[in-house]
């Protein structure tokens, strides 16, 4: 009861936190305790705007971004219509208008809400604070800005079943606080990522549950780490029993070349070790047209097949090649319009170690369009409107009595890009194997260790909050020439000396003693004398390296 008390003052404290970094303009991107979302319409598109009605559930201060200063407060639900004008914004309550530039909404003691917005059939609520900006007067945007936990909480339980398990759970809240801490991309400069699945999905304060919060609060400030960075922590919901390589899946974000420089953690990853790479026709078509056990296994996505009339691909391909060509990963280009001619053959020319494909050849009777990257793979060949589950697909012809191509069948396995760590995976190994976070992320993400987020301490002192599963963790100290390091752990003064190995770039100091199962605290206090290092907490977990195995005992 003493660590949920402490986690409630934690939480609190945070929305205040949240409001006096907003009414200051004094929050960063780069800021590890806040993040920015770009809130999306009902239909998760579009995060421009031109008008929107917000509302506090309680006391609201409405603020003017510029000046600091507060505008007025507002009762609570009371409607705060704001549109946008030439001049800037029309902020419309009661029967007042007024003409503002960028502000914020603040409702410290309650939640912020949008009229008309809905999330999982619910009215859409939100922690934190909201920021309107606008965009050169062609409309603007509606940024929430709140503490990273209360983001999580919002994120865990609408990008994982909560049937899962609470381990799995934890993994998920891992993966996703990487995830937004580093994100593959940031396509707006007004907010890290936004509310919908082209980041991740957010629905905020009305869809959180108990046992995804508890999830959330049990990995406090943790994030999966590789050579002492954070990682890019990709997860998609099935992989099909083997996960792919980064760079057989991705583009390079800035070159957009096809595949992308390798991740060493975004490695493809058997379920079971005799798993051999399936990375030609005959492999994957033994793969993917059976149902091998695995730790994917429950997924309804497992193993899929799809089968068009040739007529009725020929439509489709008239519809989504122009379409995809847009992404430069189609050779020759085709333009609305075009005659791409009767399809003859459709040739995997490339594979990854999973079987998904990387590049393929669509062979027609007016030539041949070579398409790279899983995505594009998918959205070509859509069935219904729909893109294929994944690119972990056989292609398969059936032929009239003439040899012409009749129908055309396509066996996959898995549901989206398959890279790092596989959802159903990690409820299968959390509910049926009883593995905890730590290995389910070890198992998805290669040579990766567990920790804060990394720090450079010098002119001030750097104060990071961590769960502890088993109460064992170490400082680990980089780049620094101080003799010794002096710390406050959970409370109590500590002061290390450090003796760095001559071959090694680090030193680590065992705090075990000093930390509690569960919820800790630390402050790094700053060196004299002008001296630096960088430093984080790294937990010490029981790890076993674990794979699927049918003779496992089932809990």
């Amino acid at each position: 009861m003493k660590i949920k008390n402490g986690k409630l003052k934690i939480v609190l404290s945070a929305i205040f936190l949240v409001f006096a970094l907003t009414c200051n303009n004094a929050y960063a991107l780069n800021n590890f305790d806040i993040v920015r979302v770009g809130i999306t319409d009902n239909k998760f598109q579009n995060v421009l705007r031109q008008e929107l009605t917000l509302y506090g559930t309680s006391e609201c201060e409405l603020c003017d971004k510029a000046t600091k200063k507060v505008i007025t407060k507002v009762t609570p639900n009371t409607d705060i219509n704001i549109r946008q004008s030439e001049r800037g914004l029309i902020i419309s309550i009661g029967e007042q208008s007024h003409l503002f530039q960028d502000v914020v909404l603040i409702c410290p003691q309650g939640l912020l809400g949008v009229r008309g917005l809905y999330r999982k059939g619910t009215d859409a609520l939100y922690h934190g604070a909201f920021e309107v900006t606008q965009k050169d007067n062609t409309g603007f945007y509606l940024v929430n800005i709140v503490e990273i936990q209360e983001y999580l909480k919002g994120v865990v339980p609408n990008e994982m079943p909560v049937r899962f398990g609470l381990e799995a759970l934890k993994a998920q809240a891992v993966a996703a606080r990487n995830y937004v801490l580093t994100p593959r991309t940031q396509a707006y400069k007004e907010f890290n990522v936004v509310d919908s699945v082209a980041s991740q999905v957010y629905f905020g304060a009305n869809t959180e549950d108990e046992l995804a919060t508890r999830a959330v609060m049990e990995t406090d400030g943790i994030v999966a780490l590789h050579n002492n960075e954070l990682i890019l922590a990709l997860y998609s919901s099935t992989a099909g029993g083997y996960t792919e390589s980064y760079a057989n899946a991705f583009s390079d974000p800035n070159t957009k070349i096809f595949p992308a420089p390798n991740k060493a953690y975004l490695q493809a990853v058997p379920d079971k070790s005799d798993f051999k790479p399936v990375d030609n026709d005959e492999k994957a078509k033994a793969f993917y047209e059976s149902k091998v056990p695995s730790f994917d296994i429950e997924s309804p996505y497992y193993r899929w097949s799809k089968e068009w009339r040739v007529s009725e691909l020929e439509a489709v391909l008239k519809t989504t090649l122009p379409a995809q060509s847009k992404t430069g990963f189609i050779h020759p280009a085709v333009h609305p319009g075009s005659d791409i001619g009767k399809i003859k053959d459709i040739i995997v020319m490339r594979r990854g170690n999973s079987g998904k494909i990387m590049e393929l050849e669509i062979l027609t009777s007016k030539g041949c369009y070579i398409i790279s990257k899983e995505l594009v793979i998918r959205r070509v060949f859509q069935k219904d409107g729909v893109s294929l589950p994944s690119a972990n697909a056989v292609f398969e012809k059936k032929l009239d009595k003439y040899g012409n191509v009749q129908n055309i069948i396509v066996y996959g396995g898995g549901f989206g890009h398959g890279v790092g760590m596989s959802q159903f995976g990690a409820g299968y190994m959390a509910t049926k194997l009883g593995q905890p976070y730590y290995n389910i992320l070890r198992h998805y993400y290669t040579d990766i260790n567990l920790g804060t987020v990394p720090v450079t301490v010098s002119g001030n002192d750097v104060k990071q909050n961590f769960w502890a599963p088993i109460g064992r963790a170490q400082i680990v100290i980089t780049d620094t020439t101080a003799p010794k390091i002096a710390v406050m752990i959970n409370g109590r003064e500590h002061e290390f000396p450090i003796a760095k190995p001559v071959f090694s770039r680090e030193y680590k100091v065992d705090i075990s003693r000093y930390i509690d199962d569960g919820f800790n605290t630390i402050t790094f206090h700053a060196p004299s004398l002008g001296r630096s290092f960088s430093a984080y907490i790294e937990l010490v977990e029981k790890y076993k390296k674990f794979e699927f195995s049918e003779n496992i005992q089932e809990k």
